[in-house]
């Protein structure tokens, strides 16, 4: 399948370790190894030593050691360097996809025309976002006092990523962190570490100090744990499921951390009987399928208006049946694998339980001859399930759409709120009066109308109840990543304060 002349070699790139600290690639010292795998082929690519307790601690005191200074750079200096940062990403952009696409098993023009070019997108923006940290102006709310809020680096930054867009998730994480004059610590998953890899040496490449950028690749349980529980670590951003977002949310909190979560999703795609059904349809084969389904804002509940249900379903099938699937390397290819075998059998799981309730009308199955020994499954369309059932209710994390119908436009936003999710949506009509309220009454952090699933550098991203807190990407993220300072000044250098007398003494 792959041409090896086009594969990233991993293991020569990375024969240093699979651990970044202080500028550096590093083995790890947990005496235990872990191989990243190809899943177009189940091939190993790389085989690094995982991070112990000892790593993290190491990473944790680079990044500690580097804040003051990089805390202490003006707003010009620290947008300057992302800036060269972004220009280094761009250089290096085929080996950013070709890592990409190898260790997720990404169609390399999703990695060539998605993943890389929103990063280095993501980077410029931070650029030159880094130069508008301000405060609220000056005001004399007291009379008797000038106040301003100063916003400040929190100090390191401990967080997590997922392997489904692992240099995505890495910008969105260390960019808006560094450019407000925190350093970071990262842990990738341990199925993705090269491009948070690559993506470290960019930023040493770039100019920036040593240890404000620093990657730990360990296991949640060892890495993870320790990182969101060390003092030193004044902030944890994770990016991952619910269930394991709790546990952070336990941890961080038994230190008393700041903490941002953005977790799960089971985005509702709601068409209503004005919409364009045919762009609807485009809409949802592209919004379910987008990294084979592995995405927490994919499309996943079509919910259709009775007068297009079916004209809806038939179409969706037929398109979603000439999806090519293959080999992420090959021109031609629309789909890939999923990211593991674990992860193939985990969706297929779901669809066979499915079986017995509801109708699987396309795909529902892993292709046979030469893609037998990758970790992929036909792209699927469900109906008939019921609204509570698991296939409607659970985060899937595959390739894979229900349709439900609906008859009202009350029903409809209701179905649409009916999980304990909301990370996105997206309602399609021409009625911009009923677009503008399935916008406001649909309870997610993003809402598309006439579309599904583009996101922008300068828009925020986070979700609503069990899809977590707190936003990535924009100016709003520095929410998240700065601290907020009143500072108050005396304006009448009088001794005696008026408001003295309530301690001590009477009215004059």
């Amino acid at each position: 399948m792959h041409n090896a002349g086009h594969r990233f070699q991993a293991q020569d790139r990375f024969a240093d370790g699979a651990q970044y600290i202080a500028g550096r690639l590093t083995k790890g010292t947990s005496g235990r190894t872990h191989a990243v795998v190809d899943p177009a082929t189940g091939d190993e690519v790389y085989s690094y030593e995982l991070a112990s307790t000892v790593d993290v601690d190491a990473a944790v005191a680079a990044a500690r050691q580097a804040f003051p200074g990089w805390a202490g750079a003006t707003p010009g200096e620290r947008s300057d360097a992302l800036h060269r940062f972004a220009a280094v990403l761009a250089d290096r952009a085929e080996e950013f996809a070709q890592a990409e696409s190898l260790q997720c098993g990404k169609p390399l023009k999703l990695t060539r025309e998605f993943d890389v070019p929103g990063t280095i997108d993501n980077t410029s923006f931070f650029a030159g976002a880094a130069r508008h940290l301000q405060g609220q102006s000056a005001g004399e709310y007291s009379g008797d006092h000038t106040s301003y809020v100063r916003r400040e680096p929190i100090g390191v930054v401990g967080s997590i990523a997922p392997w489904n867009y692992p240099l995505q998730m890495a910008a969105w994480k260390i960019l808006p962190a560094i450019a407000a004059g925190n350093t970071i610590v990262l842990k990738p998953a341990e199925l993705t570490p090269l491009t948070s890899l690559l993506f470290a040496e960019a930023a040493t490449a770039a100019g920036i100090p040593d240890g404000v950028v620093n990657i730990i690749t360990g296991t949640g349980k060892d890495a993870g744990e320790h990182l969101v529980g060390h003092p030193d670590v004044a902030m944890t951003s994770f990016t991952g499921s619910t269930a394991v977002g709790k546990r952070v949310a336990e941890l961080a909190t038994s230190t008393v951390k700041r903490l941002h979560l953005e977790l799960g999703g089971k985005a509702p795609f709601v068409v209503f009987d004005d919409a364009d059904v045919d762009a609807a349809v485009h809409g949802a084969v592209a919004g379910s399928l987008i990294n084979t389904g592995q995405d927490c804002t994919a499309a996943t509940r079509a919910y259709v208006q009775r007068p297009l249900y079916e004209e809806f379903v038939a179409k969706t099938a037929a398109l979603m049946a000439s999806v090519r699937v293959g080999d992420p390397f090959a021109p031609g290819t629309d789909l890939g694998p999923l990211i593991s075998h674990a992860q193939r059998d985990r969706v297929a799981g779901f669809v066979d339980r499915a079986r017995a309730y509801a109708e699987v009308v396309t795909g529902g199955e892993a292709p046979q001859g030469e893609l037998k020994s990758g970790a992929y499954y036909r792209p699927t369309l469900v109906v008939g399930a019921a609204q509570d059932s698991e296939i409607v209710q659970s985060e899937i994390f595959g390739p894979v759409l229900v349709v439900l119908p609906f008859d009202t436009d009350d029903e409809g936003i209701r179905l649409a709120n009916d999980t304990p999710y909301g990370l996105a949506a997206s309602a399609w009509s021409r009625d911009v009066y009923r677009a503008g309220r399935a916008t406001r009454e649909i309870k997610a952090g993003c809402v598309w109308v006439n579309d599904h699933i583009p996101i922008i550098s300068e828009m925020p991203h986070g979700g609503y109840k069990a899809s977590g807190s707190g936003k990535d990407m924009s100016a709003y993220s520095f929410e998240e990543y700065t601290q907020i300072k009143h500072v108050m000044f005396d304006n009448t250098a009088e001794v005696r304060k008026g408001w003295h007398r309530t301690i001590f003494g009477d009215r004059p």
